[in-house]
């Protein structure tokens, strides 16, 4: 039961938050406030150590620190920024986050070019109705970032923690 919790609420939150990014150009606080609380809840069911687990809220505050000065400047979104932070939770201060974030780097900089030739092409009008892609086809709508750092989270998932338990508790049992 443990294993299905950790395997399913972080793509799930990461899925629902592109999803959500593409359709409405917001993400929910509501998917951030999940992601943390279930961390809490589920880290020390897998027995990782308090000090560990307060390692990986240090993790979260340091990226929220950051990404804050860059909604801050209005390069970033909030809904954004609290996604970030709270997935970062996930991969605690980690290799795996440094791999987390330059995914979503290298995502986001082809989400990016990719919106730009695709809002300067003729495609662009033909999906301007479409409810998943109407936003892509703005060209006054910003970069829902929220696809890369669904897209990032769910290429790395296999780097955190948690998800490494899982995976070994279900290869043995």
């Amino acid at each position: 039961m443990l294993e299905a919790a950790i395997l399913v609420v972080f793509p799930f939150c990461m899925v629902f938050a592109a999803v959500s990014d593409m359709v409405s150009m917001t993400i929910a606080n509501r998917v951030s406030i999940l992601l943390v609380l279930a961390f809490a809840v589920l880290a020390p069911l897998t027995g990782i150590p308090w000090s560990e687990i307060g390692m990986h809220f240090a993790a979260g505050a340091v990226v929220l620190a950051v990404t804050f000065a860059i909604f801050a400047t209005g390069a970033m979104g909030g809904g954004d920024a609290k996604l970030m932070s709270a997935s970062a939770v996930w991969f605690g201060f980690s290799l795996g986050l440094a791999n987390y974030l330059l995914v979503v780097a290298l995502l986001g900089g082809l989400l990016t070019i990719a919106l730009l030739m695709f809002r300067n092409s003729g495609l662009a009008l033909l999906v301007a109705n479409n409810l998943l892609l109407r936003h892509f086809a703005d060209e006054k709508a910003g970069i829902p970032y929220g696809v890369a750092l669904g897209l990032g989270g769910l290429v790395t998932f296999g780097q955190t923690p948690l998800m490494q338990w899982a995976m070994a508790r279900l290869a043995t049992g």
